[in-house]
């Protein structure tokens, strides 16, 4: 292995790591002059069991999955470099983890970098939004003959249904929430809006036994009649469309959809999260997490910052930063973190130069995706970028130690949920498919 090859994305067992390995990386990282990342890699080689918190058989059963659309920038968030040609107006705090600095614009998610463990060396071969959106959400770059199912499908396509509302759900959902794909519309995330204000279409306008005499007309009389030319085994006899009635129907029955009424919080829980949208959002991803729903995505747009970066990375972090510390506490103090895995990220990142217009634009090569809980690695910082601007005229990995793909990602993620991610299912046409094409990532889990 050659630690300095651009090539090269191995992912390393920390236990399988050899001494010389290390060193050998080190000495390549620190000649790129790379910030400290490796003095905490150092200090779990000298004492792992002091950043073990993560129970190293525990299978999360839920994930929440909280996306960044825009692409947020690895430089006002996870991996500033201050002071330097690239650093710009950020500066960098002392975390909760020794060793490890962050964004000065997130305060409160500093207090809670102990439990987390930090991809700096994330990798995409995508740049535009739609594409790179697609690749993340997915594990698969956008193929015109095919649309693959999102991480959260997945999930609910490998396990057993155990609730009576959705179990894919994606919460201030933009263009592109959650798909199916492949695995049908069944699987697509059910979209909601503020938790703040109830969903939509959930109550009868008419009393119960109106509504009861309604759905037996529409299973008996017109349901005969969606079937009609169908194939006899479609479904086992039903339609899609009476699929989807069975399924409305349950929900609006279940007090399983109080998850999203969030106002039924004590106030100080309330005020924890902030007064936002996304606040509100984190706090119901809790909510149903505990009734046992399998994926949620929550949404944070806004970091397509092309010009004025720094002013609207400090916005934008601002309500971020309130709603992430205090999901992962609020997870901890339900006993839900092990059970829990919680994925940070967005397309892509941002460019180390900054532009004419104070921006910075799309940067795949060397950005940042932090997890929580499940059976991640506590307190651990895989990768490092360098300070320095790229070479003219390159944009490729040269300043990326450790660089992990977007594909080893979803294998390391569904490999976490106890999932074979080599399995191969069928597509609509016949065409054998693998869940993912990714390799595990070792050094990520505990």
């Amino acid at each position: 292995m050659n630690p300095n090859s651009p090539s090269q994305i191995e992912c390393l067992s920390f236990h399988a790591m050899r001494r010389r390995s290390f060193l050998r990386s080190a000495t390549a990282a620190a000649g790129l002059g790379y910030a400290s990342g490796w003095t905490t890699v150092a200090e779990a080689l000298a004492n792992p069991a002091t950043l073990q918190g993560a129970r190293a058989n525990t299978k999360p059963k839920s994930l929440i999955f909280l996306w960044m659309q825009g692409g947020p920038s690895q430089l006002e968030t996870f991996d500033p470099h201050p002071d330097t040609k690239i650093g710009g107006e950020t500066q960098s705090i002392a975390t909760s983890l020794p060793g490890l600095e962050i964004s000065n614009l997130l305060p409160q998610t500093a207090e809670i970098m102990h439990q987390a463990t930090v991809i700096r060396s994330m990798v995409s071969k995508e740049g535009d939004h739609e594409r790179a959106t697609y690749t993340m959400k997915t594990g698969w770059r956008p193929d015109p003959t095919l649309i693959h199912p999102s991480i959260g499908a997945v999930l609910c396509h490998q396990s057993e249904n155990n609730v009576e509302i959705p179990r894919h759900i994606s919460i201030l959902s933009g263009q592109w929430p959650g798909r199916g794909g492949y695995m049908g519309p069944g699987y697509d995330a059910f979209q909601v809006g503020d938790p703040k204000y109830r969903i939509s279409n959930l109550e009868s306008r008419v009393d119960a036994e109106r509504t009861e005499r309604r759905l037996t007309d529409l299973s008996e009389l017109m349901e005969s009649e969606f079937r009609r030319g169908r194939l006899k085994d479609l479904d086992r006899v039903r339609t899609q469309h009476e699929t989807s009635t069975t399924r409305a129907t349950r929900m609006m029955e279940s007090e399983q959809i109080n998850a999203f009424k969030v106002t039924d919080e004590p106030a100080d829980v309330l005020k924890k999260f902030g007064d936002t949208t996304f606040g509100r959002a984190c706090l119901a991803a809790v909510r149903l997490v505990q009734q046992g729903v399998r994926c949620i995505e929550v949404e944070l747009s806004g970091w397509d910052t092309h010009a004025r970066n720094h002013e609207f990375h400090r916005s934008r972090c601002e309500v971020l930063d309130a709603a992430m510390a205090a999901l992962i506490t609020e997870l901890e103090t339900r006993d839900l973190l092990n059970d829990t895995l919680v994925v940070w990220g967005g397309e892509f990142g941002r460019t180390p130069k900054i532009n004419v217009a104070e921006g910075r634009d799309h940067w795949p090569n060397g950005f940042s995706t932090v997890l929580f809980g499940g059976p991640c690695r506590r307190g651990y910082v895989h990768g490092a970028t360098s300070p320095e601007l790229p070479s003219d005229g390159k944009s490729g990995i040269e300043g990326v130690a450790d660089p992990v793909s977007v594909e080893d990602l979803h294998a390391t993620i569904l490999s976490s949920f106890g999932i074979d991610f080599a399995q191969e299912l069928q597509t609509p046409i016949g065409r054998p498919l693998a869940l993912s094409q990714g390799k595990i990532c070792r050094a990520l889990l505990a």
